[in-house]
């Protein structure tokens, strides 16, 4: 059929379905590919993106090993590939590349994905800086107040100097009294974890040009969907960096594109690696924005699959939200395997063929996984065992030389590689503070209000006269013995009226 993905061929005797297809009418009803290390999912992944691609629907997808780079390559039909196509009886097998954009948060292994700070947001940029609650809502407090003074946040150094201006003691009481408590103990708090995410690389993140989302939603000449690889192969070791990303990217997705109900064909399809990184040390309020999006962003036309090791990394709603499901084998080796093993089993719609779904589970074959996909009406296909196809584009990595290569074609590349500092909250904080230190104090010597120079220095008589009445750097005059004697004598009389009558008589001079 035109617009279906062929997943893999049934192993099942008697099976109703010899040929189990992805519908790409219900490729917006999200999905999950599941299973143990080795077993293929990244396979049974680049078989859906490539057919998605083919359909014309772009896709998005992180490269985590490094092996997902070969979908812009052609197959190469080897003695290990032969087998596996004669297996299946699939005759009329065509090696073909696939249309891919390189993308790096770094900018080595792709052009440079970078977002404004604003753009991430206070709740985001909580979770990335691991803040606590208290911490969580200073922040809130110093983006209101950027956003009420039009002060652009764009990059880290922005942030910093934003921070910097709400621990001074003039700005912080200002801003406590119009927004809230803002304590120098939590502006020293998120500052410290500013500079771990600065020393992690996370800066180069955060600029602009800003992606813009059209770029991860184009076709090439020939109407084929763009395969956009992020790499993250070096960003999966900063786990935190990593999901809040591909969070950021999901909402923002969810925020801007139109509603369109449910298409043909989707109009982009997100994969999401490692998928249990999203959840961990997740917080309530932030897990729910997550439901929300997955739950509400199927009619936005995007179709999100989660990849992992486990189906149970993500939460049962999210789970209930899956209707595609690719299950590859799952080694019962710890109770909580064994209990992982029930869970995946429990979710497939069952099939008579299959008499006991969790041993199958725990016997599949490398490159081969339970398949059930929805049907005509959203109706979820009774469990298949299936061996998964292979992708006509190369399976594995590629060389520095074919990646400069496809770089050197993109049609982005003039667009990000060069970034952009324009004038934002840093430059006009730093400029404030400059005007700040150059404007006098009241008082000062320097200032319009200033006493008026002294005369000459004493020189000759006076400068005696002086030193002995006023006394001199070195020893004290005699004005300041007799009061100190007056004092010590209790306030006598004659210490009172010598005092007085020397101070009076140097007045009157």
């Amino acid at each position: 059929m035109a617009n279906d993905i062929l997943l893999g061929k049934s192993q099942l005797v008697g099976s109703k379905t010899p040929d189990v297809f992805l519908h790409a009418k219900y490729g917006n009803r999200h999905g999950m590919i599941a299973g143990a290390t080795g077993t293929g999912k990244s396979v049974s992944l680049m078989v859906m993106a490539e057919g998605f691609s083919k359909l014309g629907v772009p896709v998005f997808l992180a490269d985590v090993k490094g092996d997902l780079a070969g979908m812009s390559q052609a197959a190469v039909v080897n003695d290990k590939l032969k087998p596996r196509l004669d297996k299946l009886g699939i005759s009329n097998f065509t090696p073909s590349a696939n249309p891919v954009i390189f993308w790096d948060i770094y900018g080595k292994l792709g052009h440079p994905v970078r977002a404004t700070v604003s753009e991430m947001g206070p709740t985001l940029f909580a979770r990335l800086l691991e803040l606590n609650d208290v911490q969580s809502g200073v922040l809130e407090i110093v983006f209101k107040a950027a956003d009420d003074h039009g002060w652009l946040l764009l990059d880290l150094k922005d942030l910093r100097a934003l921070l910097n201006f709400a621990a001074d003691k003039t700005n912080a009481k200002e801003l406590s009294a119009q927004y809230g408590l803002i304590s120098p103990t939590s502006i020293a708090a998120i500052q410290r974890s500013l500079l771990q995410l600065e020393n992690a690389g996370g800066d180069a993140f955060f600029g602009e040009p800003a992606l813009d989302l059209a770029d991860f939603m184009r076709q090439d000449m020939s109407g084929r969907g763009v395969v956009n690889i992020l790499a993250a192969d070096q960003l999966i070791l900063k786990p935190m960096l990593y999901s809040t990303f591909l969070l950021w990217l999901l909402s923002e997705l969810f925020e801007k594109l139109p509603e369109v109900g449910d298409l043909d064909v989707p109009k982009l399809v997100f994969f999401f690696d490692e998928a249990h990184l999203l959840f961990d040390d997740c917080p309530p309020a932030l897990q729910k924005r997550v439901e929300q999006v997955v739950r509400l962003i199927r009619s936005k036309g995007v179709g999100v699959y989660f990849c992992s090791q486990n189906p149970d990394d993500a939460p049962d709603v999210i789970l209930g939200q899956l209707g595609n499901r690719v299950q590859h084998a799952l080694r019962a080796f710890t109770p909580r395997d064994q209990r992982a093993v029930n869970a995946a089993a429990q979710t497939f719609a069952p099939n008579p063929l299959v008499s006991d779904i969790t041993q199958v589970i725990s016997q599949l074959g490398v490159g081969e996984a339970l398949v059930s996909t929805l049907q005509e009406g959203g109706v979820p296909l009774p469990v298949e065992r299936a061996l998964i196809v292979p992708p006509s584009c190369r399976i594995g990595t590629i060389t520095d030389a074919e990646r400069a290569t496809i770089r050197s074609r993109s049609p982005v590349g003039g667009k990000y590689d060069t970034a952009v500092d324009r004038e934002s909250a840093f430059e006009i904080l730093t400029r404030r503070a400059d005007v700040t230190i150059a404007r006098p104090a009241p008082g000062d010597a320097n200032g319009a209000d200033a006493q008026a120079p002294a005369q000459g220095p004493m020189s000759g008589w006076g400068k005696t006269i002086s030193d002995v009445l006023l006394g001199s750097g070195r020893r004290q005059g005699m004005i300041e013995t007799m009061a100190k004697s007056a004092i010590r004598s209790g306030g006598s009389r004659l210490g009172t009226a010598l005092v007085r009558g020397v101070l009076g008589s140097l007045l009157r001079k």
